[in-house]
């Protein structure tokens, strides 16, 4: 009787062991050289994935605002004092785990904004009921968000008296949608954005784009020629943090 005593004591104790625990861990989506990704984009959209298996254990997008432009951006970061704030976008994962598992956490961002999407990713070990909260872990996705307003895609424009000008109008600004101006936290006069143009697959030039007088957006005027087809790629570069944005688009010469 004692011995199968013990036996049931031995059993119940295993198996308290190998039940699985809910473990929580905080996800943020970082703007290279910017703040949060957040709602006012879309989210960044989270997955967390056992690194073994490559099963999903959760997913979801962040939400919330851009955080404290001050606190992120303009004074010192001490190790040990929280960094993002109640106000910076977050996605909480829950997951089940029996035992110290290595998980991959892939970040899609920012969501609004496709033709900026980018994916960052990371591992991490999550030990069973030990909760990673409060700034949790930051991810950072380089880039900027760039999007070409004009032409629109697949414009058709006809020539007049053998040429025409053509107007560049593109939206650029940080992954997290903080606005691009001159002399402000994001001086436009730091950036270089300029448009790629290829005639009929040939490239044909590049010319800069200007500061429009409305926050995030850049212009400029394209002078042609010959009629064909016009793929033109505008771009934003950082010479002091390589960050790069792009976005494309074509458009017909008849």
């Amino acid at each position: 009787m004692k011995k199968l005593f013990l036996g049931l004591l031995l059993l119940l104790f295993i198996v308290n062991i190998s039940e699985a625990m809910q473990t929580r861990l905080v996800v943020r989506a970082r703007a290279r050289d910017a703040k949060f990704i957040g709602s006012t984009m879309g989210g960044a959209r989270v997955v967390v994935r056992n690194s073994e298996t490559d099963e999903i254990m959760a997913k979801g997008f962040t939400s919330g605002g851009t955080g404290d432009s001050k606190k992120i951006m303009v004074e010192p970061r001490r190790r040990g004092i929280p960094f993002a704030g109640k106000s910076a976008a977050a996605f909480e994962a829950v997951v089940d785990i029996d035992e110290p598992t290595l998980v991959t956490v892939e970040v899609s961002a920012p969501y609004a904004q496709r033709q900026s999407l980018e994916k960052t990713s990371t591992q991490l070990w999550l030990i069973p009921g030990k909760d990673i909260l409060g700034d949790g872990i930051i991810m950072e996705v380089p880039g900027f968000s760039v999007d070409v307003l004009a032409p629109q895609a697949h414009e058709m424009l006809k020539l007049s008296g053998g040429k025409l000008t053509v107007p560049i109008r593109a939206n650029v600004m940080m992954m997290c949608g903080c606005p691009v101006k001159p002399g402000g936290l994001w001086d436009a006069n730091r950036y270089e954005v300029r448009a790629v143009v290829k005639h009929n697959g040939v490239p044909s030039g590049t010319l800069p784009l200007r500061f429009a007088g409305k926050t995030s957006t850049f212009e400029g005027n394209l002078d042609v020629t010959k009629k064909g087809v016009y793929e033109m790629t505008v771009y934003s570069f950082d010479p002091v943090t390589g960050n790069a944005g792009v976005d494309k688009t074509t458009f017909m010469i008849r």
